[in-house]
């Protein structure tokens, strides 16, 4: 399995932006979610982001939260969704990162989160309410660990609070399109995709990976011609919450997969 700078490098190697599609740990059940982690990892995903279910989501939009409950009422875990990470670190070669909120990571203890995700063989994790201001612990936990420590900007961040994300952040930078949650309808008029670009400008050597209502090919391949990388996530949930039974599920999130990351490569 490669580190998340490997993985952006090799995309750009190709000429593209990386693809990396999202999942909710633990939808619609263990088995299933993983083997939709192995599908798109055999579906070309340069990096693939697992949600770690929660029951106080700021970030998270209607669809990824009612996979969360579902994975939740299930009994879903932290350390469940890490183990599953675990058991796929030899037989995926795309790096995982966690999106998890602070609360979780607090709950089990900074030290032992990091050690448990870098022992799972995870390259990375994704905090959206944590600001870098208040992440010295988790970052020196994290940095021991040889975890990224991904955090998110926004169209309206401003020029000084940007310096001080970057300056935190590892892996890549998370360039949230739009405001509000996941699943919002995006567009994206020139003004926007000229914002994206003056920000992967200001990230010097540092990914700028864009995600946020990101739902079909040629959305992302517009992104994909001024970031580093393109997230998708909701679009993917959407198609395993709404399907029939978890095998359907499967298979039309891996076909949309499919056509996002060949939208990228074209």
């Amino acid at each position: 399995m490669m580190t998340i700078s490997q993985a952006f490098q090799n995309a750009k190697s190709q000429g593209r932006a990386a693809f990396i599609p999202y999942v909710t740990g633990g939808h619609p059940d263990m088995d299933a979610c993983a083997r939709l982690i192995k599908a798109l990892d055999e579906g070309g995903a340069d990096i693939i982001e697992i949600g770690v279910p929660f029951s106080d989501p700021v970030a998270d939009g209607p669809v990824i939260q009612a996979a969360s409950k579902q994975a939740l009422d299930a009994g879903v875990t932290p350390i469940g969704v890490i183990e599953m990470a675990a058991s796929l670190k030899k037989v995926i070669s795309a790096p995982l990162a966690l999106m998890t909120y602070y609360n979780p990571m607090l709950a089990m203890g900074l030290e032992r989160f990091a050690r448990e995700a870098a022992g799972a063989g995870v390259a990375g994790v994704i905090v959206p309410d944590l600001p870098p201001e208040e992440a010295g612990p988790w970052i020196s936990s994290a940095r021991q660990n040889d975890l990224d420590t991904i955090f998110l900007v926004t169209p309206g961040t401003s020029e000084r609070r940007l310096q001080i994300v970057l300056e935190a952040c590892r892996g890549f930078l998370y360039y949230v399109s739009m405001y509000g949650v996941t699943g919002g309808v995006l567009d994206l008029p020139p003004e926007r995709l000229a914002a994206i670009k003056r920000v992967r400008q200001a990230a010097g050597d540092l990914p700028v990976a864009v995600g946020f209502g990101v739902t079909s090919p040629e959305q992302a391949a517009a992104i994909g011609n001024v970031a580093d990388g393109v997230i998708v996530g909701s679009a993917l949930v959407k198609r395993m919450v709404e399907a029939k039974d978890a095998q359907a599920g499967l298979a039309s999130a891996s076909q949309l997969a499919r056509d996002l990351g060949a939208s990228l490569a074209a």
